[in-house]
């Protein structure tokens, strides 16, 4: 777990990575083709905590799912990812974690 700093309004980090890149690959000119989203890019991640879970199916009932219905880079759908609720987690299910908050890194 962190903290997330992302690009900011005019998306100068974006614009630089992509002139950096040599412009628009061509995944991106297919998603503008098809009127998809620009995600936004992260630009800075302060690392807080390393959490250490057993997965198994009993955690996985608790959970939900994102990305659903997203592309890979080469246009085939991609499948959804687990959402892990670390509040609905018991005691037992979280197996170890690394606090970072007071120490630099």
């Amino acid at each position: 777990m962190g903290e997330v700093k992302y690009n900011d309004d005019k998306r100068s980090f974006q614009k630089w990575h992509e002139a950096l890149k040599g412009g628009k690959s061509k995944y991106e000119l297919e998603r503008i083709t098809r009127g998809a989203w620009s995600r936004l890019r992260k630009v800075e991640f302060n690392l807080k905590q390393i959490s250490f879970l057993k997965i198994d199916d009993a955690v996985l009932v608790k959970c939900g799912s994102f990305q659903v219905d997203f592309r890979n880079s080469n246009g085939r759908p991609r499948r959804e990812k687990v959402l892990l609720d670390l509040e609905k987690l018991d005691e037992e299910e979280i197996v170890y974690f690394l606090d970072f908050d007071n120490e630099e890194i």
